[in-house]
């Protein structure tokens, strides 16, 4: 999946780290501190060490307000982040900034704990800084929830309103609006000077987006009419406040943020498109496309692994895979070999669901079933929900097969798993059930609302991290939940190993498309030969990975790292391993990289090796 959690800001072209469009983010009267101040450095014993770590969480929430606000520190509700270029650069600099005075304290001198912290900021600071090169605020373009219109419809839906001022901060922020227009063509306009360009179908799926938004009444705009305006009015509200307020957040819509689209779609219409790549979509087209596309595998994998192993890696996992799903096609549907067996998965429309209705149903339903089931698998289980939602439909034609959202720091909003009903007849019913594990329970939803429910451990720890462990977890948990007997058949077995299939596949496709000069024709005929996605989410999948390079691989990456500490364990201690103290460790730290996972659970089996008297191997 794709899942929007960690992250802050949805998609690339937010530049300055998480957030939106404006000047130097400064409150106009506000506390020092953060209010979260003490959860920032909760945990942080050396004094050098936790005044890094404060002045990294108040950089986060200067350049992330709209992510500060669902956290709880409102000292910023009024404000968008920063995106034109000076600020993109101020942004980088604080960070360098931290980084060295982080690589000034003596690391080995640290507790512990505390050099865990340290090990994860700096190589956190350090691969935001090698993504630099990849200057993805002056060409990338998306559509779906990653483009400017999902971001802003999003601005609305996340900012919680529960008093008259919150909607007045809502205002002040969606005002803000046209200025992160007219920035993100100001950047674009500094890319197309120096050849950095989306490519063309990226740029025509946007175009389309627009267009299609464009052509709707504006009060049908999900930002026109966010969920406080037609619920009942508090009894805290003056009369008429609140309709009051929703006629100026329409107003500020059809006035100003119009306006902007338009002038977007016209930019992306006559300057971009006109320059757009058609052939290597992926970084291969790019300048520096070489060195931006390492940085993005350090970011999102955090080991240097080249995209020649990567790729090799891609095709062994690809080949096994194959191997397997041919054996349970035969069992299954009598089928002779892989190629019959995907072509009756993506061919046999009893296969598919028929309408929107029975898809949400069925979604809902493997929901439950997972929250039923999950207390035998896990010591501690999170005190917040998830929910299923659906994608909102001005992103759902370009948009994943599904995501999760984690829930608001401050408690405001459960965590959210949220499914594509666009097309229906184009949703296979057997891949419905491992969709469910990996986006909500056991997967996203247990560890992400886990990690923000840790104790003392700095808030970074909690909230952000190794998308390798994050995927990594989700993917292992799809194997994991039939252990647990979710599984309901054959046949969504099948689905389960679709879907390793699939994130096997990304590692060939990822590669490909930005080390190996792929075209998205190439990219799409591979996962049609080795995967039973439809061609709908085939298309959005490759268009996916054309525009977030490296995020892909961190799945499979992650996932066979846990696959093998977890054998490890059970080779090593036998009769005396416990499934749930093993998952009790996994998740016990936040989402850390993989080489801390690995020196976590590593040590954890000496620690019960050694008390219960069996040899280490």
């Amino acid at each position: 999946m794709r899942y929007r959690v960690l992250v802050a800001c949805v998609g690339l072209a937010c530049g300055a780290s998480k957030g939106t469009s404006m000047t130097q983010p400064t409150p106009r009267s506000s506390p020092l501190a953060s209010p979260l101040a003490a959860d920032a450095v909760a945990g942080v014993t050396d004094p050098t060490l936790r005044a890094v770590v404060l002045e990294h969480w108040e950089h986060m929430m200067r350049w992330a307000p709209t992510w500060a606000t669902t956290l709880g520190d409102h000292r910023y509700d009024d404000r968008l982040a920063p995106r034109d270029a000076a600020a993109i650069a101020l942004a980088s600099n604080e960070r360098r900034v931290l980084l060295a005075r982080l690589r000034a304290i003596q690391a080995t001198a640290l507790e512990d704990a505390d050099q865990v912290t340290h090990a994860l900021l700096a190589d956190r600071l350090a691969a935001e800084l090698g993504l630099d090169v990849c200057k993805f605020h002056e060409w990338a373009v998306d559509s779906g929830g990653g483009s400017l219109f999902g971001e802003l419809s999003y601005l609305v839906e996340s900012h919680t309103v529960k008093t008259p001022q919150d909607a007045e901060n809502l205002l002040a922020r969606l005002r803000q609006g046209r200025k992160l227009v007219d920035d993100t063509i100001a950047n674009l306009e500094i890319g197309l000077a120096a050849g950095r360009v989306a490519s063309a179908e990226k740029v025509r799926r946007a175009i389309d987006q627009l267009d299609g938004e464009l052509a709707k009444p504006v009060e049908s705009w999900q930002m026109a009419r966010p969920a406080w305006a037609v619920a009942a009015t508090p009894e805290t509200w003056p009369a008429g406040g609140r309709d009051r307020l929703h006629a100026a957040l329409r107003e500020v819509v059809a006035t100003q943020i119009v306006g902007g689209i338009v002038a977007l779609r016209d930019f992306l219409r006559d300057r971009i498109l006109p320059a757009a790549r058609i052939d290597k979509e992926g970084l291969a087209g790019l300048p520096d496309g070489e060195v931006c596309y390492r940085a993005a595998i350090l970011s999102h994998v955090g080991l240097p692994m080249t995209p020649e192993e990567l790729h090799a890696l891609g095709l062994a996992e690809i080949a096994r895979t194959d191997r397997e799903l041919a054996a349970l096609g035969k069992r299954v549907f009598n089928t002779p070999d892989i190629t019959a067996t995907i072509a009756k998965l993506r061919g046999d429309r009893a296969l598919y669901f028929s309408t929107r209705e029975e898809l949400l149903a069925a979604a809902q339903h493997a929901l439950d079933r997972a929250k039923a089931a999950q207390a035998r698998f896990f010591s501690v289980l999170p005190r917040t929900d998830c929910v299923m939602r659906e994608i909102p439909s001005y992103e759902a034609p370009y948009s994943t097969i599904a995501y999760y959202r984690q829930p608001h720091y401050d408690g405001s909003k459960p965590g959210e798993y949220f499914v594509n009903t666009y097309k229906p007849e184009t949703r296979p019913r057997f891949e419905l059930e491992a969709l469910t594990w990996h986006e909500s329970i056991p997967g996203h939803h247990l560890q992400i609302a886990l990690a923000q429910e840790l104790g003392a451990m700095p808030a970074f720890r909690k909230l952000d991290g190794s998308t390798a462990y994050v995927e990594g977890w989700a993917l292992y948990t799809e194997r994991l939940a039939d252990e647990m007997g979710l599984y309901t058949t054959d046949l969504d077995r099948i689905g389960k190993l679709s879907y390793d299939a699939w994130r096997a596949s990304r590692l060939v496709v990822d590669t490909g498309l930005h080390a190996m000069g792929w075209s998205r024709a190439e990219a799409e005929a591979f996962m049609r030969e080795h995967t039973a996605l439809t061609e709908v989410n085939i298309s959005n999948e490759v268009d996916r990975y054309i525009g977030w390079p490296g995020q892909a691989l961190a799945y499979k990456v992650g996932q066979l790292q846990i696959i093998k500490l977890r054998a490890e364990a059970e080779a090593t201690l036998g009769k005396h391993f416990d499934i749930k103290a093993f998952h009790a460790v996994v998740l016990g730290a936040g989402a850390v990289t993989l080489p801390v996972l690995d020196d976590r659970v590593r040590s954890w089996i000496a620690g019960v090796a050694a008390r219960v008297g069996v040899p280490m191997r």
